[in-house]
């Protein structure tokens, strides 16, 4: 050879940069935690019935009870689950996205406290919503005036449609 090291010979000197065996443990011992804290509280939780259509899922919190009841007895109850309303629909990926995030920041307010009883819709899910609205009803909809483009609000008349008490 010409002076160089063929690869599996510098391997074979390369020394190796592992970390301590203290340190590795501290992480292994973290990550541990972390996914099992996870997997707990995900099977407690009953996340995995936010993957499907459900409405019942809904009701898993005592926050949502009455808009689930409210729901169950409203105009919408037999056309409409909670997703066919609360998630996009123009893909997979921007519903569960839409799904994750709620899932989220509902979690961490419930989890801190800080949420207002009766819940409310943000401005993303009002939007959400709104859009939703305008898709299901679209020949009733397209007839409506828009005030400067801006396609009409269905919510500011129309809030209680789909938890009608």
């Amino acid at each position: 050879m010409n002076g160089t090291l063929s690869i599996s010979e510098q391997i074979k000197t390369t020394p190796s940069r592992s970390l301590p065996l203290p340190i590795m443990l501290i992480i292994a011992g973290m990550l541990g935690c972390i996914v099992g804290l996870g997997s707990f509280t995900f099977i407690y939780a009953k996340g995995y019935s936010y993957l499907t259509d459900d409405p019942n899922a809904c009701a898993n919190c005592h926050v949502m009870r009455d808009v689930f009841t409210a729901w169950s007895r409203g105009s919408h109850r037999n056309v409409a689950t909670c997703n066919d309303c609360h998630t996009p629909h123009d893909s997979l990926v921007s519903k569960y996205f839409s799904k994750a995030r709620n899932g989220f920041s509902h979690s961490l307010a419930f989890t801190t406290g800080n949420f207002h009883e009766p819940i409310r819709a943000n401005e993303y899910n009002r939007a959400i919503a709104r859009e939703n609205c305008m898709y299901c009803h679209a020949a009733v909809t397209s007839q409506m005036s828009h005030v400067g483009g801006v396609a009409t609000d269905c919510l500011t008349c129309h809030s209680r449609v789909g938890h009608d008490q």
